[in-house]
């Protein structure tokens, strides 16, 4: 965590205006932002370097999908919460990244709140995750 108390950011998605937004959202409630890539393989290259507390990942882009990429972070620094951002929300989608380790999902199109309380729910249940084991 950061001098604000806040988790450490880094934005992943192939789309600079969505990257943007979500740089906006999480300045919006003093997240720091430390990082962001277009790809799930700079992703990974990020996270390995800056060992963020939070990942806000979106799952279809060039190079390395999310899901794959999401796998390869939290091997890299396991403690790194991951948060899928995607259009793509179907069962099967939100079940595989569930399963691969991610700590929740945002639907596209954004709305800065919905964003904002799943990132606190998220950081919630991993701090508990924490206290429990």
């Amino acid at each position: 965590m950061e001098k604000s108390g806040k988790h450490s950011v880094i934005v992943v998605d192939d789309d600079s205006m969505m990257r943007e937004m979500l740089k906006f959202i999480l300045r919006s409630e003093d997240y720091p932002v430390i990082g962001e890539a277009s790809n799930g393989q700079d992703a990974i290259v990020l996270c390995a370097k800056k060992k963020p507390g939070l990942v806000l990942l979106d799952i279809n882009m060039p190079k390395m999908d999310g899901l794959q990429a999401l796998e390869e972070i939290l091997k890299i620094s396991p403690a790194t919460i991951v948060l899928m951002v995607s259009a793509e929300a179907t069962m099967d989608k939100v079940s595989e990244a569930i399963e691969r380790g991610a700590a929740g999902f945002v639907v596209k199109p954004l709305n800065s709140a919905t964003v904002l309380d799943k990132i606190a729910m998220c950081i919630k249940r991993k701090g508990q995750q924490w206290q429990t084991s």
